[in-house]
């Protein structure tokens, strides 16, 4: 079965400049920073610490390693070539996209919360505080 990224709120809180503006499971991308997120994840637009979602398009800064039983690589492909295309990103990228993704994810196991530190990902041990 294969292995994607969603958006999740879990540990969501652990950073103080956390966001998640995405639908809890969407499935999300490792969008390109701009040259302020390239430069610090903790610039103010927040695109060097998360992650984009393929359907509302907003942010995260939370990712969940996950794997949805039925769904197919081809299936995968075509969300990514719609979803590239909606947000202005060049749609025949999607399926590079997509098996850059997939060979990401084949080194977490499931049920790994990530976050995003511009290139350097990492898994998020720590619980987001008590709200």
């Amino acid at each position: 079965m294969m292995k994607l990224l969603v958006a999740t709120s879990k540990t969501q809180g652990a950073r103080e400049n956390d966001f998640n503006h995405c639908v809890e499971g969407e499935l999300i991308w490792i969008a390109p920073c701009c040259d302020e997120g390239d430069t610090s994840p903790d610039s103010a637009c927040g695109c060097g610490r998360s992650f984009c979602g393929l359907n509302s398009h907003e942010g995260t800064t939370t990712a969940l390693v996950a794997e949805l039983p039925g769904f197919t690589y081809s299936d995968y492909a075509e969300a990514m070539r719609s979803s590239l295309a909606a947000q202005g990103w060049p749609p025949e990228a999607a399926d590079e996209v997509a098996r850059g993704l997939v060979a990401f994810t084949t080194g977490w196991e499931v049920g790994t919360v990530l976050e995003r530190r511009c290139d350097w990902f990492a898994e998020r041990l720590v619980p987001a505080p008590p709200g």
